[in-house]
């Protein structure tokens, strides 16, 4: 039996996998980008960092970033696009014991800069334009104290260039306690004003840990990962991240022969992706009747994806090759999964009948209950809360992959969060069940219940699965006008109402539905380009009531 050894404060740290995979493999590559194509033959050119150089960029930026002036504990929002800079500053930040904060710029403008007022940072590293942004929303920016530009020119704004930055030689990585901040990471607002999520040091690890035990992810493999927090943890993990030739801010723009292109260029073992990139994907391969015979697994979260895309994608890969479906939150990740294996056998046709999504099994050491649905705070956890199996209720998580607390917003963390004896629980805000074989099931999110005139309670979710196997349903989204459940449709092909309505009657868990509206492009989050933005449908549909 191995004995445990006590992990020491500066092992605590985030940024200390990346000291001791630059000891145990300096010479494999850590990253790798396009860079540019080859004016002999047309091929694509790669540039490459291993772990060693990944090492001594971050201890150098660590070095430069503390002689200008950057603290423990300091708020730093990081404005630069996928590159090598970006991980070398996050994890140069982690090594210093300053706090990343990450915010999708895909969600517009108001909502970023309401995101940066309200988190307060008291430095700035950015690109050029974010420098020149930070001047020009000077209110919005008016906590930032430095800046520092990832780019050829201060002027305008002041402060260093990265380069300056960087002060060659050892960095001692600092030490940290479990509960120590290490970022702050911005939920989507694709269901609500988007919120600042704590992070803490264990927080990160615990993720890396589980979604490595899940998938069987080891040191030396390769990931294309099309969602650029995700490389992070491939990163520290020991994988060699390869980032495609991609806008990882507008997912559902990606090129897939640009993304299959790093997929076989570099024999990649692991591709993740929202649907919408995967989508393309299998679409375009189909198409060109190409394979990706190296993958030995795809991950693909931000919403369920149906089974004909299973089927699709699975045509594509080696025999026996899965496609994983995470299920979790910025708050809490993974929480559980499933796979094209289960999806495309029995609980897919128990989600074609109207049952719900299968999200799957429970991560390692994660411990979930489903509790009776109110939208009111919850102060202390009563086990008389949680529902029996087959009942539908709230999602709540219990981990260490849990955040604890929001940024800055006391009232969503006293909304969402609820104290036990044995550690604190995360209301996810979806609803579902368990079924007799202990698998979690997705039923939507709790805001997006129907409530019916005569007060029973519709779930959007099941619906939608019996109305997307009807050919030429693209999505469907179950809203509420007037007291009743309404069916929006985006269309793939030709249906009609009178097809739509024939499936509602056929199926008790649909025969509610009296009403058909047909939309041109349903709206999405920005981050995934897969969630659909139910309250903007459910509004577009009473206007049309």
């Amino acid at each position: 039996m191995t004995a445990l050894v006590a992990r020491t404060a500066v092992e605590h740290n985030f940024a200390h996998r990346i000291d001791v995979l630059a000891a145990e493999r300096p010479w494999q590559r850590a990253l790798v980008r396009p860079a540019g194509i080859d004016s002999r033959d047309g091929s694509r050119l790669w540039s490459q960092r291993t772990f060693a150089q990944l090492h001594d960029e971050t201890c150098a930026l660590a070095n430069g970033f503390t002689t200008q002036g950057i603290r423990k504990g300091d708020r730093v929002i990081v404005l630069v696009k996928p590159s090598y800079e970006f991980f070398s500053i996050i994890f140069a930040l982690w090594k210093l014991g300053a706090v990343p904060i990450l915010i999708d710029p895909g969600m517009g403008l108001d909502g970023f800069l309401r995101c940066v007022a309200e988190i307060k940072p008291r430095v700035a590293i950015g690109i050029p334009t974010a420098m020149i942004l930070s001047s020009v929303k000077r209110a919005a920016f008016a906590s930032v104290k430095l800046r520092i530009t990832v780019g050829p020119s201060t002027w305008f704004w002041g402060g260093e260039t990265l380069p300056m930055c960087q002060e060659p030689g050892p960095f001692e990585t600092v030490p940290v306690s479990l509960d120590t901040p290490a970022g702050v990471l911005f939920t989507s607002g694709s269901t609500g004003p988007a919120k600042g999520v704590r992070y803490t040091h264990e927080m990160f690890a615990a993720q890396a840990t589980r979604i490595a035990r899940m998938y069987g992810i080891e040191a030396g493999q390769v990931d294309v990962p099309c969602f650029l927090p995700f490389a992070m943890f491939s990163c520290v993990m020991g994988m060699t991240v390869v980032l495609p030739d991609m806008d990882f801010s507008k997912p559902a723009t990606a090129e897939p022969d640009k993304v299959a292109e790093a997929v076989l260029a570099h024999g990649a073992d692991q591709l993740v992706g929202s649907p919408a990139v995967m989508k393309r994907l299998a679409a375009w391969a189909l198409e060109k009747d190409v394979t990706l015979p190296s993958l030995k697994r795809v991950l693909t979260f931000g919403a369920p994806i149906p089974r004909p895309l299973h089927e699709d994608f699975r045509s594509i890969l080696s025999e026996g090759v899965d496609i994983h479906t995470p299920y979790g939150a910025t708050e809490s990740l993974p929480v559980a999964t499933t796979s094209s294996t289960h999806v495309l056998g029995e609980i897919g046709e128990r989600t074609a009948a109207g049952e719900g999504t299968c999200v799957g099994d429970l991560a390692p050491e994660t411990t979930v209950r489903v509790i009776r649905i109110t939208d009111e705070p919850i102060t202390d956890w009563d086990d008389e809360m949680v529902c029996g199996v087959g009942e539908v209720g709230e999602i709540c998580v219990q981990g260490p992959q849990v955040s604890v607390a929001y940024e800055e917003r006391p009232d969503a963390t006293s909304a969402s969060k609820i104290q036990a004896p044995d550690g604190l629980w995360h209301r996810m805000g979806d609803v579902g069940f368990f079924d007799a074989d202990g698998r979690l099931w997705f039923c939507g999110r709790k805001s997006h219940r129907v409530q019916c005139a005569d007060g029973s309670l519709v779930f959007p979710v099941p619906m939608e699965g019996v109305f997307n196997e009807v050919p030429g349903v693209a999505r469907s989204a179950v809203v509420e006008v007037q007291g009743a459940p309404v069916l929006v449709v985006e269309k793939a092909g030709e249906v009609t109402s009178a097809t739509l309505l024939a499936a509602a009657k056929a199926n008790p868990t649909t025969e509610r539905i009296e009403k058909v509206l047909f939309h041109p492009g349903f709206p999405v989050d920005r981050r995934h380009n897969a969630k659909i933005h139910r309250l903007e449908l459910r509004d577009w549909a009473r206007g049309r009531a």
